[in-house]
């Protein structure tokens, strides 16, 4: 059954003001996930690439991993060296390449299962030696590639 509106309703119904909406803090970034995105996949499909190329043995040190982080932290010291002091990169390079590339390229989330498997499979001492090799390892090579990347600019410019 279908009530009938009476002005006096029509009226009070007037009155309430529309809630404001708020932007989503989405709109305007479909680009930029889009490319992120992209570049994930790319650099997903490099590392998966390179433990096709060179597998690690149950139990064994996963060097593969350790390597691939490694590689990763170097680019990504290079790229921000190149990106902030030579090339006015376009506004989509960084999400692109530093996020979507060298983020799926380099693996940190398989560096903590890599670590719990050595300990699960008994190599307790392997596990703690790949824990701290990969977090010296990965600071130290972000920041001797940064330090590289800017003597040679220096080198460069004289």
């Amino acid at each position: 059954m279908r009530v009938p509106r009476t002005k006096s309703a029509d009226r009070s119904l007037a009155a309430v003001p529309e809630p404001a909406r708020r932007p989503s803090p989405w709109q305007g970034q479909g680009t930029v996930v889009a490319v992120v995105a992209l570049g994930g996949a790319i650099g997903a499909a490099a590392r998966y690439g390179a433990a096709l190329l060179w597998p690690t043995q149950t139990g064994g040190f996963p060097w593969t991993t350790f390597c691939v982080n490694l590689a990763g932290c170097a680019v990504i010291g290079l790229f921000m060296v190149v990106i902030t002091d030579v090339w006015a990169a376009h506004r989509l390079v960084r999400p692109f390449f530093g996020t979507g590339v060298l983020g799926g390229f380099t693996t940190f989330s398989t560096y903590a299962v890599d670590t719990e498997r050595l300990v699960d499979a008994g190599h307790p001492r392997t596990a703690l030696a790949y824990l701290f090799a990969t977090l010296v390892g990965a600071l130290a090579t972000v920041w001797l590639a940064t330090a590289a990347a800017r003597r040679v600019l220096a080198w460069r410019q004289r």
